[in-house]
C-alpha cells in the first residue's frame, strides 16, 4: 500500500504522486479512497467517496467526501488533507454524486468536482 505524509505519495517505484494528482484522479474516475487521520492506528481505515477537492475559508486543501467507513459512520466529511496518511484508491468504483451531493458552497476555491 502507498503512503501520503505532507501532500506526497510514493508508488514504490521511486515516483511521487501528489495528494492532489490522486484525489483528482479518484474523483474523476469516481473511485473510492482509503485513509486514515493522523498517525497510523488501530481505529478503523475510512472509506470514503470522494466529491470535491478545493480550499476551505482557512486555505487549507480539503477534501469533501461521502464517508462510508471508519469514524463516525456514514455522511458527508470534510477532511484537511494534509491529515491524511495512508491514503490510496481501494480500487471500488461509485455511481456518482447522486441526491447526498451537498448544493451549497463549500469552498471558497475549487480544484476538481464531479
Amino acid at each position: 500500500m502507498a503512503v501520503i505524509h505532507c501532500h506526497a505519495l510514493g508508488r514504490g517505484d521511486g515516483a511521487v504522486m501528489s495528494a492532489q494528482t490522486i484525489i483528482c484522479g479518484a474523483i474523476r474516475n469516481r473511485e473510492r479512497l482509503g485513509f486514515w487521520l493522523g498517525v497510523w492506528s488501530d481505529v478503523p481505515r475510512r472509506e470514503v467517496e470522494p466529491h470535491l477537492l478545493g480550499y476551505d475559508d482557512d486555505g487549507e486543501l480539503t477534501l469533501g467526501a461521502w464517508q462510508l467507513a471508519g469514524g463516525s459512520g456514514k455522511g458527508w466529511r470534510r477532511f484537511h488533507v494534509a491529515k491524511l496518511t495512508g491514503l490510496s484508491t481501494t480500487g471500488t468504483n461509485f455511481s456518482g454524486a447522486g441526491s447526498r451531493y451537498p448544493n451549497k458552497r463549500t469552498m471558497v476555491r475549487i480544484v476538481c468536482r464531479l
